[in-house]
């Protein structure tokens, strides 16, 4: 690039501004504002950045600060790279993706967060809260068809050629529960039944915890089909998980206060988490699942730890029986909390269903260390707005006490409709017909990729869930990365999620989130083809 050229985006970027005394790292308020200047237009896709020495001498900071957030930014799709010939502006942006057009110019809000004079002035909190927002956008809109504009910049990904673009958008390879299966001729009859003529007490506040209809019957289904010890009294309804998550953290923790998470781990449960003031603590992830004596060295005196004990998310491991002991000794010892987020435990195709890690501490006398976290988003359909959270004993006045004063009680609309689908065996029934279906599309994936993709990705079943993590092969791995391939998919049709977006620092390994609850199975061999075809094509192959 000409030297005029180069000193003209250098110019473009030195209306950046890092405050030594604001609330947020240099790091954080750099990449924020790098976010917005791309996002806004200001820096065009392919355009080269400057070196982070370079940019670190414009902002009187650390090279190691340039170079982290740019890392950040690598990892979230909005810069790209290669050793040796630069960082550029994505061709491809992660809003666009999702079908999500980048505004003209950041609104008040943002503007505020990044440094500007306009709108609100918010929490210093609320820049990572916003991140998290845009990272974790809804997962199941199809992906747009190919970009327009020639790429620019040699780390661009090439596009498959527009002439082989397909015309219909599939459903491959979403993430999400199928929801045309769903039987909603019984529960329209049951809403019907319940609300046409409704007794005096659904129209009156019930406790903040939720009806007594409804806790009791999440009770009574936990305590046969996950092993947990429990009243309906300790089961209180939220409107969701990650309002489970928030409630109990909100209750239980000062700013300040470090968290265990999972690395790589489900990005919606940061919010709630970031909205109390905690400091995130990603723990790394081995074949046992969380690494505790990691997560020991990293915090030793962390006040929680949330785990996805059953089936982790994204990566399917399961968390051992010594490495659950070992995670209730910790608690045990530093006087923590466990948040044990069962998400999709219903959906297990081999063997029994494991027991919960609440139900093992309760036989051995631990239950006040564990909060257990539900949601019928996933088992039913995601609009439903339905999650819980099993607390032990002491926890339930104060809990139900923070959730009135919040008033974020869930509708009464859906409670009582829900209490009955369970109590005259509906759901059972669903979900039986559903890991039946699951399985068999598993499979069909599973079989697909063999067939199409073999190549390229690797994959294994999984005895649980809603999607499997298929890895990269060595070519593609290195020509386009997991995120390059996503970009690739997007362009075709085809929604995958890359294994980077699931990190809370910078990504360690690469991978492809595909999803195939919701997929048809003839769907799943032609997305496969289709993805074939397109990666082949963007390779140069």
């Amino acid at each position: 690039m000409p030297p005029q050229s180069l000193r003209r985006r250098k110019t473009a970027l030195l209306a950046l501004a890092l405050e030594r005394t604001a609330p947020v790292t240099l790091q954080q308020q750099l990449c924020e504002q790098l976010r917005e200047i791309i996002l806004a237009g200001r820096l065009p896709p392919g355009a080269r950045l400057p070196s982070s020495r370079a940019l670190a001498a414009e902002l009187g900071c650390s090279r190691n600060t340039v170079v982290t957030a740019f890392d950040q930014l690598l990892s979230e799709g909005y810069l790209e790279g290669q050793a040796g010939s630069g960082t550029y502006v994505c061709r491809v942006l992660p809003e666009e993706l999702l079908g999500v057009a980048p505004p003209a110019e950041a609104d008040s809000a943002s503007s505020e967060v990044s440094g500007g004079t306009a709108g609100p002035r918010l929490a210093g909190r609320a820049a990572a809260i916003v991140d998290l927002s845009r990272r974790d956008r809804d997962r199941h809109r199809p992906a747009p068809g190919p970009a327009q504009g020639p790429a620019q910049g040699p780390a661009a990904v090439p596009a498959p050629n527009p002439a082989q673009a397909p015309g219909e958008t599939l459903r491959a390879f979403l993430s999400g529960p199928e929801t045309n299966d769903f039987p909603f001729d019984v529960w329209g009859r049951l809403y019907a039944r319940i609300w046409r003529r409704p007794a005096d007490r659904l129209l009156q506040l019930d406790s903040a915890a939720g009806m007594q209809s409804l806790r009791a019957a999440i009770a009574g289904y936990l305590r046969a089909y996950r092993g947990l010890q429990c009243d309906w009294r300790q089961v209180i309804v939220t409107t969701g998980a990650q309002a489970a998550i928030g409630l109990a953290t909100q209750m239980l923790l000062e700013p300040g206060d470090a968290v265990w998470i999972e690395e790589p781990g489900y990005v919606g449960l940061r919010g709630p988490l970031l909205a109390t003031g905690a400091k995130l603590v990603p723990v790394p992830l081995d074949g046992e699942g969380i690494s505790v004596a990691a997560g020991a060295r990293l915090a030793p005196k962390a006040r929680a730890a949330v785990v996805t004990p059953s089936h982790h998310y994204p990566l399917g491991t399961t968390l051992t029986l010594a490495r659950r002991l070992e995670l209730l000794e910790w608690a045990r010892e530093a006087d923590a909390w466990i948040l044990e987020d069962d998400y999709d435990s219903e959906y297990r195709y081999a063997g029994r269903p494991l027991a919960s890690l609440q139900g093992l501490a309760a036989g051995r006398g631990e239950a006040g260390r564990v909060i257990y976290v539900g949601t019928f988003s996933k088992v039913l359909f995601p609009s439903i707005r339905i999650g819980y959270l099993v607390v032990p004993e002491a926890l339930v006045e104060p809990l139900t006490a923070g959730q009135a004063a919040l008033g974020a009680m869930p509708s009464a609309l859906v409670q009582p409709v829900l209490a009955g689908f369970i109590e005259e065996g509906y759901f059972a029934t669903h979900v039986r017909r559903m890991r039946r279906l699951y399985a068999a599309r598993q499979a069909a994936l599973v079989k697909a990729v063999r067939t199409h993709l073999d190549d390229l990705l690797t994959v294994t079943p999984d005895d649980a869930g809603l999607h499997v993590m298929a890895g990269l092969k060595a070519p593609l791995a290195a020509r386009l990365g997991d995120q390059g391939a996503a970009r690739v998919a997007a362009a075709a049709g085809i929604g995958v999620v890359p294994l980077a977006n699931f990190f809370h620092g910078p990504a360690t390994r690469q991978g492809l989130m595909l999803g195939y609850a919701g997929v048809p199975e003839d769907e799943i061999d032609r997305g496969a083809r289709r993805l074939g075809e397109a990666l082949r094509t963007a390779m140069g192959s």
